[in-house]
C-alpha cells in the first residue's frame, strides 16, 4: 500500500514537472499555458488550498483536484510539445534538488498571502 502511494506521488511529481515545462514552451496555446502553469505551481508548492492537517478534506485536494487539473492540462497541450516536455522532465529528475529554490517558493507564497490579506482586510 505504501509503495503504491509513493509510486503515485512520484508519478504526480513527474506530471507536475512536465506541466511546468509545457507552460514555459512557446508552442503551447495560451489557455493550456495558464492551466498547466496553475496546476504545476499548485502541485509543486508546499502550501495547499486545504491544509493536509484537516482530516479527509486535507488530502482531497491532493487526491482529486491535482489529478483533475493534470488531466485537463494534458488534454489542452499539443502532443509534440507534451512529448518534448516529458523528455526534458526525465532529464530534470536526474539533477540534484535545490533547497534554495524551495525557500524562494515558500517566500513568494507567503508574500502573496500577506499581500492578499492586506488588500482584503479593509473589506472584512
Amino acid at each position: 500500500m505504501l509503495a503504491a502511494l509513493r509510486t503515485a506521488a512520484r508519478r504526480l511529481r513527474h506530471q507536475a514537472t512536465v506541466l511546468y515545462l509545457v507552460a514555459r514552451d512557446p508552442r503551447t496555446p495560451w489557455a493550456a499555458r495558464l492551466v498547466a502553469g496553475a496546476v504545476a505551481a499548485y502541485a509543486l508548492s508546499p502550501i495547499d488550498l486545504i491544509p493536509d492537517v484537516i482530516p479527509v478534506l486535507g488530502l482531497l485536494d491532493d487526491l482529486v483536484l491535482v489529478p483533475l487539473g493534470v488531466a485537463l492540462a494534458l488534454r489542452l497541450v499539443p502532443e509534440r510539445v507534451l512529448a518534448d516536455a516529458r523528455v526534458q522532465a526525465v532529464a530534470l529528475a536526474e539533477r540534484p534538488v535545490s533547497r534554495t529554490a524551495a525557500v524562494v517558493v515558500v517566500i513568494v507564497w507567503l508574500a502573496l498571502a500577506v499581500g492578499v490579506t492586506v488588500l482584503l482586510w479593509p473589506l472584512l
